[in-house]
């Protein structure tokens, strides 16, 4: 068992099932300083999200108390929309400062589609989820080629079911430090908020997919209490320039452009 991940949420693990042989991710949280009455709300939201399954969203396979720790099982991945933006220029050839072509136009824009489609899926549950921190590392890829689409979201759990006469926050909040280009004003602030904040959320992660220009960018918020600070050319071009290589889904879909443009080739 190897930690892969941690944050506010708690830590994530790479573990191998006993009987099964099979990996998983286990994500374990830890209650402290909560109330009973607050900590059986999270496990009753633990157990209605455990229920969702469906293709848009990382599966919850079981869940446990354990010495003041909640334990969630989950399905692993073990990529994220964070490695495909890394991976995506190198994978077209592309400079930063360069405009996406037609090919990865393409990809970009069926990576966003299935992305819309579930965010759409969980605000359109019952109880509907607001995720509020929706971010390219809370997005996992499915490398099963075989599948029907490839984009996940994980990360959903313990956000918010959303009553559709107030809004309302989990009361397991988690805290935001390190993401806060990705998160809506009104959440950073304590205020009310819907489903909408996660469409500010989507428009970030849309920028990036797409290799918008993100120096133009203003502040969000009057004051010093928060800023989006400006992402650069040189920012991106390390960030290249460090990424592994590329992935297998990336590779797969250059290759499917690779014999799609060759086919249409012969045919003009």
């Amino acid at each position: 068992m190897s930690a892969i991940g941690s944050g506010g949420f708690g830590t994530v693990f790479k573990v191998k099932h006993r009987l099964d042989d099979k990996i998983y991710a286990v994500k374990r949280l830890q209650f402290v300083d909560i109330s009973e009455e607050t900590k059986q709300i999270v496990l009753k939201e633990v157990n209605s999200l455990s229920k969702l399954d469906s293709d848009f969203v990382v599966k919850y396979e079981d869940s446990w108390l354990e010495s003041n720790h909640l334990y969630i099982q989950m399905q692993f991945y073990s990529q994220s929309l964070r490695s495909v933006l890394k991976d995506k220029p190198i994978v077209f050839g592309r400079q930063p400062e360069e405009e996406l072509n037609v090919f990865e136009y393409f990809i970009s824009c069926e990576i966003f589609k299935e992305l819309l489609e579930c965010v759409e899926y969980l605000h359109s549950s019952n109880p509907p989820v607001i995720l509020r921190n929706l971010k390219p590392e809370n997005i996992l890829i499915d490398n099963n080629f075989m599948s029907n689409r490839f984009i996940k979201v994980c990360d959903f759990g313990l956000a918010t079911d959303h009553n559709n006469d107030r809004q309302t926050v989990s009361p397991f909040v988690h805290s935001v430090c390190g993401t806060f280009g990705y998160i809506a004003p009104e959440v950073l602030m304590g205020k009310q908020y819907d489903h909408k904040s996660d469409i500010y959320s989507l428009s970030i992660i849309g920028e990036e997919l797409f290799g918008i220009d993100l120096q133009d960018r203003h502040e969000v918020m009057t004051g010093n209490e928060y800023r989006i600070d400006c992402i650069t050319d040189t920012d991106v071009e390390r960030e290249v320039r460090s990424a592994p290589p590329p992935s297998p889904v990336l590779l797969g879909y250059d290759l499917m452009v690779s014999i799609h443009s060759n086919s249409g080739g012969d045919s003009q």
